[in-house]
């Protein structure tokens, strides 16, 4: 990946020659570093992912420490995605050699059936990946015409760069482009600037999160960058992933390789500066090149959470996503293990499945508490329409807090938990 500094910003996005064409991938050399796949059998991420290795998530002064969230009773798409190793399917074949990443899930994007899993509610942290909720809230909420102006503190933000520049115009889509094809924090930032702040920006992606049933997710920053509180799981993102793909412009930009993206205005502070030039923009998710009827997807990375990667593949009209958290560059590298784990998918039988992306049954705690309404029971609920139009909703749930609830919604479930204490009387 070539990277370069671009006004004050660490520019990510891969280089391509004049004529557009993206660099050919080596594929990883052997190593000889000693690799042991990760072993989650006993849990070690079930409520939240291991403590961090900097000081990234420690709150600013005055704010609260997050509190850690709720652990449904019963796991969200099923019984057996409550186990935290390897979820495979009857009599399935092993398991793709070097898969270093410590949670993943292999699902179908149409039908949701989870195919394989493992540690598929384990909580990690996602990196970029859930910039894939803000560019759902972005969809839904912002004007991709509109041309907006980038400030100082835009194109200064910390972290991966598509390379905005002070005073540079760009339309949404173009930010979106920057957002999704190069994982670009200034986009990012500009985008919720547009949403309210960083902070409405982030409890809008919470509130969609929670609508769809992610109940393993939260988010901290809006870019991915790891803040006080974040989570996600393999199973969510998958979760996310489904619904996202509903959109089409959603699916356009994940699949778009090349594009090209504005400079900027030279600052006048800097003499010698000159004004940037447009430049070419290359998808970073090196799937999209090498794998076929690859749909595109999401990479992510930072210190506290390694490697993560969500991406999709369509093989004679069967669709199949693939996450992957906490994973290594080695032995081979996210996408390739992302690669291996699409091939080992499309290999099972169409039947096989392990739990559902769009079965999510109502969840209790110890006490009782619903914790996870039904589809049924959810279907009042207003969903961003950005993650699908008209009458086509994906099987969306939403935590159900005090006071919340719509009209037969709230009957239903008053229904349900009178019903549940008479049969729990002596």
């Amino acid at each position: 990946m070539g990277i370069a500094v671009v006004s004050g910003a660490l520019f990510t996005g891969l280089s391509v020659t004049s004529a557009g064409a993206i660099p050919p991938v080596v594929p990883s050399p052997p190593t000889s570093t000693p690799f042991t796949t990760p072993n989650t059998d006993n849990c070690p991420n079930r409520s939240s992912p291991a403590p961090a290795v900097d000081s990234s998530e420690v709150p600013l002064p005055g704010d609260p420490t997050p509190s850690a969230m709720a652990v449904p009773g019963i796991p969200v798409g099923g019984p057996r995605l409550g186990a935290c190793g390897v979820v495979l399917p009857d009599d399935a074949p092993p398991l793709p050699a070097d898969i270093s990443a410590s949670g993943w899930v292999v699902a179908d994007i149409d039908s949701g059936a989870v195919l394989a899993a493992k540690d598929p509610h384990g909580r990690y942290r996602p990196a970029s990946t859930i910039k894939m909720l803000l560019a759902l809230v972005a969809l839904d909420e912002l004007d991709l015409d509109k041309t907006v102006t980038a400030t100082a503190e835009d194109a200064e933000v910390e972290g991966s760069a598509v390379g905005i520049g002070k005073n540079g115009r760009y339309t949404n889509r173009q930010l979106m482009q920057g957002l999704v094809m190069a994982s670009g924090n200034d986009a990012a930032h500009l985008l919720a600037r547009q949403l309210g702040g960083d902070d409405a920006a982030v409890e809008k992606m919470n509130r969609l999160a929670d609508s769809l049933g992610a109940h393993d997710t939260r988010s901290a920053t809006p870019s991915g960058l790891d803040g006080p509180g974040m989570s996600s799981s393999p199973f969510d993102l998958a979760l996310i992933f489904h619904a996202a793909m509903k959109n089409p412009t959603f699916a356009e930009l994940i699949s778009t390789e090349t594009v090209q993206f504005p400079g900027f205005p030279r600052d006048p502070a800097i003499p010698e500066d000159k004004d940037r030039p447009p430049f070419a923009l290359a998808n970073d998710n090196q799937l999209l090149y090498n794998y076929p009827g690859a749909l595109g997807g999401k990479t992510g990375f930072t210190d506290d959470a390694r490697h993560t990667y969500v991406g999709g593949a369509d093989r004679g009209g069967r669709r199949l996503v693939v996450t992957l958290l906490g994973a290594e560059a080695q032995p081979i590298r996210p996408w390739e293990q992302a690669a291996r784990l699409l091939d080992y998918g499309f290999a099972l039988d169409r039947d096989a499945e392990v739990g559902s992306l769009t079965d999510l049954a109502a969840s209790e705690d110890s006490s009782g508490a619903v914790l996870a309404a039904t589809p049924e029971q959810d279907s009042a609920a207003t969903t961003s329409s950005a993650v699908a139009s008209g009458s086509d909703r994906a099987g969306n749930t939403t935590g159900l807090r005090i006071g919340v609830g719509v009209g037969g919604t709230a009957i239903i479930l008053v229904l349900l938990l009178w019903a549940r204490r008479l049969l729990r009387r002596p």
